[in-house]
């Protein structure tokens, strides 16, 4: 089954399944509850829980550092293929001291463009991913080396698969190397204008084994295209006179010149150009191929019983009998929130007196969460129904771990203002500074501020029964 969406959101969606087949599954119960509230169908279940659980773990930073770096690199390469096109026809040409040797510098200006494109055409029959798109790859492998972070690796992995899987990867890679070309080949092409234009070049051919008959008809094979396209030709007795023994006119050197710019432009950037122009549109055609996410993947199926649960039936779980009976259980304390405020005690001591003394009247009373169920059962009610403000207690004798410092934190969304405080020690003992300071580096660290956690409960109880007053002065 596939269905829809961004590429970008396919990308964050196949990192973070990277991640968690590598790593284990994330703990996504808060994002699994907004998703279902959310609704929608199974893919688009999957990519809004990827976004959600992209933004905790800073996974959409990491491809959004990875793309800059990846424009970055591109920027560079294409600024080394502009000074490589300089010196490929400075090279060729020299400084106008000598006469210019026209088979070489033919061969020196579009030698290695015509064979890295011979190669990448014979790579369009190879079955495997980026053939032939040499500097595409080089300019991958870059990116890679060059984005840095924990999860950095992942972000190459995961595009490479999704361009991979919808035939993407070959078109872009070779999109990157034409343009790469093309940079280099349009570099090339404005520097023999311009050393053209300032200096007396003179031209000639030079051959031991070859006739002159030989010459000529290379020089008319090479030249017949771009004669048709407008581009002047030398003609046959030129040909023959451009043999380094002959001074030439003024006339005869610039036709050379013009038939040493048709060959560039018509064999060198007119095909760069055009392969440049498939690849990206095929490319194109692939990335939005790749957007469509495909649900049939390995870490996929295992979402769907908390993504999309079954609807549960109401048969009879015991067999009939005559002391089965019915009845009904009263509601959990914390049932049905109001808006207004509400204190809650996180895993406290056996022996602590609830609800502490002072309460106001309008306070809610959400209990003792002690146990895992009834953590899940506070988070539901209070995604049905946040409060505008909500004070944590915690017992400032234990330490802080991470899975109450993550529950704080996941709770603290559900609130328009939180607030965390510790239960006043028994008659005769105290709570250890430092193990207060503990707590609140701790929670710090995951987003409270300093003047969000208290010391005493008094004056936490008294900033949290400030609304009922806030809103009576209003």
């Amino acid at each position: 089954m596939r269905a829809g969406g961004s590429f970008r959101q396919a990308w964050l969606t196949e990192t973070l399944r990277l991640r968690e087949a590598h790593w284990g599954p994330l703990e996504d119960g808060a994002e699994v509850r907004r998703v279902r509230a959310q609704g929608g169908g199974f893919s688009q279940r999957i990519i809004y829980r990827a976004q959600l659980l992209g933004r905790r773990e800073k996974l959409n930073e990491t491809l959004r550092h990875w793309s800059q770096i990846a424009r970055w690199s591109l920027m560079a390469m294409i600024a080394l293929a502009f000074v490589t096109g300089f010196g490929m026809a400075l090279g060729a040409l020299g400084d106008g001291s000598r006469p210019v040797n026209l088979p070489l510098a033919l061969t020196a200006m579009l030698g290695l463009h015509a064979l890295t494109f011979v190669l990448w055409l014979a790579g369009l029959g190879i079955k495997a991913n980026g053939g032939g798109a040499g500097l595409g790859r080089i300019w991958l492998d870059a990116t890679r080396k060059l984005a840095r972070g924990p999860d950095a690796a992942l972000a190459p992995r995961a595009l490479g698969g999704l361009l991979g899987r919808s035939g993407a990867l070959r078109w872009s890679l070779s999109a990157v190397s034409h343009l790469l070309w093309l940079a280099a080949l349009l570099s090339l092409l404005a520097t023999m204008l311009a050393l053209l234009s300032a200096r007396r070049y003179s031209f000639n051919w030079e051959t031991t084994l070859l006739s002159p008959d030989a010459f000529v008809a290379l020089t008319h094979a090479l030249g017949w295209l771009p004669a048709r396209l407008g581009f002047a030709m030398p003609s046959e007795a030129v040909i023959r006179l451009s043999d380094g023994l002959t001074p030439l006119p003024q006339e005869a050197l610039a036709l050379w010149s013009g038939w040493l710019i048709g060959c560039v432009l018509i064999y060198g950037i007119v095909p760069r150009l055009a392969a440049f122009a498939a690849s990206s549109i095929l490319a194109w055609r692939g990335v939005r191929r790749a957007a469509v996410l495909d649900t049939s993947l390995p870490g996929y199926a295992s979402l769907r019983p908390r993504l999309m649960p079954p609807s549960e039936g109401i048969a009879p779980d015991a067999p009939e009998g005559r002391n089965t009976h019915a009845h009904i259980a009263p509601l959990p304390a914390g049932t049905g929130f109001q808006d207004g405020p509400l204190i809650v005690g996180l895993e406290l001591a056996p022996d602590s007196v609830w609800p502490p003394s002072g309460l106001g009247p309008a306070v809610q009373n959400a209990g003792v969460i002690d146990s895992r169920a009834q953590r899940h059962a506070l988070l539901d009610q209070l995604h049905v129904r946040p409060v505008p403000r909500l004070l944590i207690v915690c017992d400032g004798y234990q330490t802080p771990d991470r899975g109450t410092l993550a529950y704080i934190a996941e709770l603290a969304t559900y609130a328009g203002e939180t607030g965390v405080s510790f239960m006043a020690p028994p008659s005769g003992a105290h709570i250890r500074e430092s193990r207060l300071e503990t707590w609140r580096g701790q929670l710090e660290a995951v987003g409270l501020q300093a003047g969000q956690i208290h010391s005493a409960l008094g004056p936490a109880l008294a900033w949290l029964d400030g609304v009922h007053h806030e809103a009576h002065d209003l």
